[in-house]
C-alpha cells in the first residue's frame, strides 16, 4: 500500500470527481480539475529536470497555484518545500541552499528576490512565477495522470519557523507523517486507519464533505495537514491568502465553512472581536480548532460563551513530533495554567536522562512521541541525535516542550524547555506566564521572556500589546498575574509594544522579542 500525500488524494479525485475541492477568493476547483491542473504541472516539471528525490520550493502565500504545485511535487515523487513568503533574500538564499532546491515556484511579486537568490544558488535550475508564465507552462502539457507507482517511504521535509533558531528541515517518510499528522491513526485509542482507499470510500458514500478553511499559512505542518485531511477525505478546503478577520468572517458566511484551525491567540483573539463588531451569522460553523501555538484559557471561554454550541479544540505538536494530545474544551475545563491535553496513546514523558516518567499528578518531563515518528533533520545528524532517544527499545522523539502529569490524567503543557527561565533556582515556562498575563482584559498579545538579573541569574520580563483604546495599568496587571501563578513567575517589568514579535504562522518569537528587550532598555516598565 502506498500511503502518500498522491495517492491519497488521488483515491478521492476518483470518489468524489466533481465535488469542489478548493476555493479561493473567487476561484473554484472541483477535484477532477484540481487533479488536472497538478497533473499538467507536473508534467511541466519533469519536462524541466524534476523527477524523485528532487527538492522543489513553493515561495507564496495561500493559493490554488501553491497547492497545485505541492500535489504536483508528489506525483512525482519529489519533495516540496515551502518558503516563508516574508523571508527577504537573504533569508531565501539560505533556505534555498539548505534545502538543496532544484526548483522554485513562485508568487509574481517575489520575482526580484529571486533573481537576486538565482545568481548564487547554482543548484537551483527552475523558476516559475504563478501568473501568465504558471499558465502558459500548464495550457502546454498533458492533465493524464500517468505516473509510476510510489512509496509510502517518499520523503516529506517539512521546514520549522525558525523560533529559536535558523530554519530546520524535519524529515518524514510519507506514511510517518500521514499517521502522526494527517489523520492515519486516532491518536487517543492508537486504532489505524485501515487501508489507503478508506477514507476515499467514506468521502464516496457521504453526500458531501466538511467545508475546511486552514487559516494559517502553508508553511506551518498545520496547515498542510488540514488541508490533506480534507482533501483525502473528499472535503472542501477554502483558502484565505491573507489573514483578515473581517474577510474570514465573510468567507465562511458565503462558502458555509464548518470547521476553522488557527494558529493560537495570535488568529483566534482578532477573530472573535471582528466577529463582536460585525454581528456576523455564521450558522455553519461546528468546529473551531487552535494547533501549534498559545490558546489561552480565557479566550477558549470567551469562545464558548459567543458559540455555545461550538466544538472547541486544543491540539499540542511539533513539526518534530505531530500531534502529542488534544483537548475538547468546555465551560468547565481548567487551563488555567497552561493547555492541557489528552496525551495521545503514543504519547508519553522522558526525564532530563531519558527515561518514561511515571504518569503520577505532579510529574514533569520532556513530551515525546513513538511509533510513526520523524527520521530526522536534512543534512544536520548532529541535531538530530539531540531529540531522538531509544527506550525499551522503541524510538521515541521529544523536542523540547515540557509538560506535567495531571491527577486526571491529562498534562498540563509547560513550555519549550529552551525558552525556560531560571530565576534564582526556580524554573518559569513562559507560556503558563503567557496564559496568567493574557486573562486580563486589557492584554491583547504577550510574549515572557528572561533578562538577566545581577542576583538571580535572570529574572521574568514581558512584551505585552495591550488591546486597542485601552492603557494598561501595570499596578493592577502585575496584581491580576500574582492571583494566577506564584509571585516569583510575576513579571519584574514589561514592554509595551503596537505588535508582538509573531512569526507568520503565528507562533511565538522569542529571539526576536529577546532582541527587542536588549536594543530597548530604556523603555522596560515596571509595576509600581
Amino acid at each position: 500500500m502506498a500511503f502518500t500525500v498522491a495517492d491519497l488524494f488521488e483515491h478521492a479525485v476518483d470518489a468524489v470527481p466533481e465535488r469542489t475541492a478548493l476555493i479561493c477568493e473567487d476561484r473554484r476547483l472541483t477535484y477532477r480539475e484540481l487533479d488536472d491542473r497538478a497533473n499538467r504541472l507536473a508534467h511541466h516539471l519533469a519536462a524541466r529536470g524534476i523527477g524523485a528525490g528532487d527538492h522543489v520550493g513553493v515561495y507564496s502565500r495561500n493559493s490554488i497555484e501553491a497547492l497545485e504545485t505541492m500535489l504536483a511535487t508528489y506525483k512525482l515523487r519529489a519533495v516540496s518545500v515551502s518558503v516563508n513568503y516574508r523571508y527577504v533574500a537573504d533569508e531565501v538564499r539560505y533556505l534555498v541552499g539548505n534545502a538543496d532546491l532544484k526548483a522554485i515556484i513562485h508568487e509574481a511579486k517575489f520575482g526580484e528576490i529571486i533573481s537576486e537568490v538565482r545568481e548564487s544558488a547554482t543548484g537551483l535550475t527552475e523558476t516559475l512565477a504563478i501568473g501568465p508564465d504558471y499558465d502558459d507552462a500548464l495550457a502546454a502539457h498533458s492533465p493524464d495522470r500517468d505516473f509510476g507507482p510510489r512509496s509510502g517511504d517518499d520523503l516529506y521535509i517539512l521546514y520549522t519557523g525558525g523560533t529559536t533558531g535558523l530554519p530546520k528541515g524535519v524529515m518524514w517518510r510519507h506514511e510517518d507523517v500521514w499517521r502522526a499528522l494527517g489523520g492515519g491513526i486516532n491518536h487517543v485509542t492508537g486504532e489505524y486507519v485501515s487501508d489507503e482507499w478508506a477514507l476515499a470510500a467514506d468521502a464516496r458514500s457521504a453526500p458531501e464533505g466538511i467545508v475546511m478553511a486552514p487559516l494559517s499559512p502553508l508553511i506551518h505542518g498545520a496547515a498542510q495537514w488540514a488541508t490533506f485531511l480534507a482533501l483525502n477525505s473528499g472535503g472542501t478546503v477554502v483558502f484565505v491568502p491573507q489573514f483578515d478577520a473581517d474577510e474570514v468572517w465573510r468567507v465562511v458566511a458565503k462558502h458555509r465553512v464548518n470547521v476553522l484551525t488557527v494558529v493560537g491567540d495570535a488568529m483566534a483573539k482578532p477573530l472573535l472581536e471582528a466577529y463582536h463588531a460585525g454581528r456576523y451569522q455564521v450558522p455553519s460553523l461546528w468546529a473551531f480548532s487552535s494547533h501549534a501555538a498559545l490558546f489561552s484559557h480565557s479566550l477558549k471561554q470567551q469562545y464558548l460563551a459567543t458559540f455555545p454550541n461550538l466544538l472547541v479544540t486544543d491540539v499540542i505538536g511539533s513539526s518534530e513530533s505531530g500531534s502529542t494530545g488534544l483537548s475538547t474544551v468546555t465551560k468547565d475545563s481548567d487551563h488555567t495554567q497552561g493547555p492541557r491535553v489528552k496525551f495521545g496513546a503514543q504519547s508519553a514523558l522522558l526525564d532530563d536522562d531519558g527515561r518514561l516518567v511515571p504518569p503520577v499528578p505532579g510529574a514533569v518531563g520532556r513530551m515525546a512521541r513513538t511509533g510513526h515518528v520523524p527520521i530526522g533533520y536534512y543534512k544536520d545528524p548532529e541535531k538530530t541525535k539531540t531529540i531522538f532517544v531509544e527506550v525499551d527499545g522503541k524510538r521515541y522523539v521529544a523536542p523540547g516542550d515540557y509538560a506535567r502529569y495531571e491527577a486526571d490524567g491529562t498534562v498540563t503543557l509547560l513550555g519549550r524547555g529552551s525558552e525556560c527561565i531560571n530565576t534564582g533556582g526556580e524554573k518559569v515556562f513562559p507560556e503558563e506566564v503567557e496564559t496568567a498575563l493574557k486573562s486580563h482584559p486589557d492584554v491583547f498579545d504577550t510574549l515572557v521572556i528572561g533578562i538577566p538579573h545581577e542576583r538571580f541569574g535572570q529574572t521574568v520580563a514581558a512584551v505585552v500589546q495591550p488591546r486597542t483604546g485601552t492603557a494598561i495599568d501595570l499596578t493592577a496587571l502585575d496584581a491580576h498575574v500574582r492571583t494566577k501563578v506564584a509571585g516569583y513567575k510575576a513579571p519584574r517589568g514589561y514592554w509595551l509594544v503596537g505588535t508582538v514579535m509573531r512569526q507568520p504562522s503565528g507562533k511565538a518569537n522569542y529571539p526576536a522579542a529577546k532582541r527587542f528587550a536588549a536594543e530597548h532598555p530604556e523603555d522596560l516598565r515596571t509595576p509600581r
